[in-house]
């Protein structure tokens, strides 16, 4: 046979193999999608899958602290109930409260609960069950401004804490505009309390639910009488899933019908007379409009509708890129400062000045900044009581200066022992020497670096939220709750930041043009 047919031969003989080889993988592998699509299936119709958050803690979910890898609370019960309704097994996934809806969205998990607050928006995107709790906002003072601060009227230039992307938060911003209140924006429902009794604000406004848990916790305040408003929770369901929840809405009227949803909330303690007169509302909304849940939420909502139009967030948005301009740019100027001192002591200084300088830069840069400024703000408010935003200058301004410390120390090394010998013998004291030789050639081989570092710090701005500065990643995240889609406020964000950091970039590559060492 001709060596040119052989080798056609050949090349076929191996195309059918590798083809017949292909057959057999896929064939293979079909198989395995169907038994996976199989047990999907299986698991979707045996497990009920919620989301709450533990962190928010009791009575909604908490770690259970005899056995942590397990939750309870007044949801976790209510998620038994729905699942037992079923037919099926509750199975809880970990989410943040923040992003539960998105995360029901997503379809990580069938129902969300933890306390998540009816609003309009909320009907529009989801499939929502019927109320199933009614909770009242409430004022929280200290035992000494009982009398003087009943409402937000009386609150009129004082700071109040709440927390964020909540009723009491649009309550307060409202109040803001009208009233001329500062609102404080918190993370947690733990620190607006204690900070209340360190006299960080004046007031807190938050469910009744979660401020009776916190004088449990942390007595020491006065919860007023009056209500400033009223919500409802309740479970957020993807769009499409109609049909369950209906389900769970005959479930929670069952539930409310024989007692069984009075007897969890007896056990977590928020059983109160308004309670039953709300399950009595419901119960009759629902024998004259039965499986009308606007119906329900008719009777009950008392809270104004809000628009969540996309522009209304703009000047939010602005104004937290403004702050977190401030914030980057006074923290890096501490973090130059500091930084220079620093590595100046471990070039120049003495031995034991040496030893205390790298102790400080390898703790500063061995532990988080997210912790460090937990530290400052929290830990530290028996001692000094800084205000955030000072605390969130501080803060970044001293975990940068371990690294820009690094970096101008390295520099100083890098500038050659005979320049600096020349100098000395030319008759320069040490002083000339660093600010007429040595410190010049640092400043330029450190540029580069400073330039990366007050990006990545303009970056990590984001983090001083967790010390109720509210700066541009913070009001993205309300706006993103608010609209529900972190696409749009996602995008905006990142437009934003990279406005802020893109000119900075670029006049940092002109200065290292024109500095550039022969």
């Amino acid at each position: 046979m001709p060596l040119p047919r052989l080798r056609a031969h050949l090349a076929s003989a191996v195309l059918n193999v590798a083809g017949l080889w292909l057959l057999v993988l896929l064939s293979a592998c079909q198989p395995s999608a169907d038994s996976d699509g199989r047990r999907a299936a299986a698991d979707r119709d045996t497990v009920l899958r919620w989301g709450g958050d533990a962190e928010g803690g009791a009575p909604f979910v908490e770690a259970d602290a005899q056995d942590p890898s397990l939750v309870r609370g007044f949801d976790v019960e209510l998620a038994e109930l729905m699942a037992a309704h079923l037919g099926r097994t509750a199975q809880f996934t970990q989410v943040a409260w923040a992003s539960i809806e998105q995360s029901v969205a997503r379809g990580d998990v069938d129902v969300g609960l933890s306390g998540l607050e009816d609003r309009p928006a909320l009907h529009v995107r989801y499939a929502v069950t019927d109320p199933y709790f009614e909770f009242r906002e409430v004022l929280a003072v200290r035992p000494a401004d009982t009398a003087r601060y009943r409402s937000l009227a009386d609150l009129k230039g004082q700071r109040v804490a709440t927390l964020g992307n909540t009723l009491a938060y649009r309550l307060l911003l409202d109040a803001q505009k009208d009233l001329g209140v500062v609102p404080v924006s918190y993370d947690d429902n733990v620190h607006p309390y204690t900070d209340l009794l360190s006299g960080r604000v004046e007031a807190v406004l938050l469910d009744h639910v979660l401020a009776e848990q916190a004088q449990r916790r942390t007595p020491g305040f006065a919860i007023q009488p009056g209500t400033v408003a009223t919500g409802h929770y309740v479970g957020v369901l993807a769009q499409g899933r109609e049909a369950l929840r209906d389900s769970l809405n005959v479930m929670l009227r069952l539930r409310m019908a024989d007692g069984s949803l009075e007897r969890i909330f007896r056990r977590w303690q928020v059983w109160d007379s308004a309670q039953a007169a709300f399950q009595a509302r419901v119960l009759q909304s629902a024998t004259s409009a039965p499986g009308g849940v606007d119906a329900v939420g008719e009777v009950v909502s008392s809270t104004p509708p809000l628009s969540d139009s996309d522009s209304n967030y703009l000047p939010a948005l602005l104004r937290g890129a403004a702050l977190t301009v401030v914030i980057s740019v006074a923290a890096m100027a501490v973090a130059v400062l500091l930084g220079i001192v620093v590595a100046s002591g471990r070039v120049y200084g003495p031995s034991w000045m040496r030893a205390a300088l790298v102790v400080y830069v390898e703790v500063v840069r061995g532990t988080p900044v997210l912790l460090q400024l937990f530290v400052l703000y929290y830990g530290l408010a028996g001692v000094v009581r800084l205000p955030a935003l000072l605390a969130a200058i501080l803060g970044l301004g001293l975990n940068y200066a371990a690294y820009e410390a690094e970096v101008y120390r390295a520099a100083l090394q890098a500038i050659p022992r005979a320049q600096l010998e020349a100098a000395r013998t030319l008759g320069l004291s040490e002083w000339q020497v660093f600010h007429l030789v040595r410190a010049p050639q640092a400043l330029r081989l450190a540029l580069a670096p400073m330039t990366n570092d007050f990006v990545a710090l303009l970056k990590d701005s984001s983090l001083v939220s967790v010390i109720t500065v509210v700066e541009l990643t913070k009001q993205t995240a309300i706006y993103a709750t608010n609209v529900g889609s972190w696409l749009v406020p996602g995008l905006l964000c990142a437009a934003m930041y990279l406005a802020l950091s893109l000119p900075l970039a670029r006049v940092a590559r002109q200065l290292e043009a024109r500095w550039r060492l022969p």
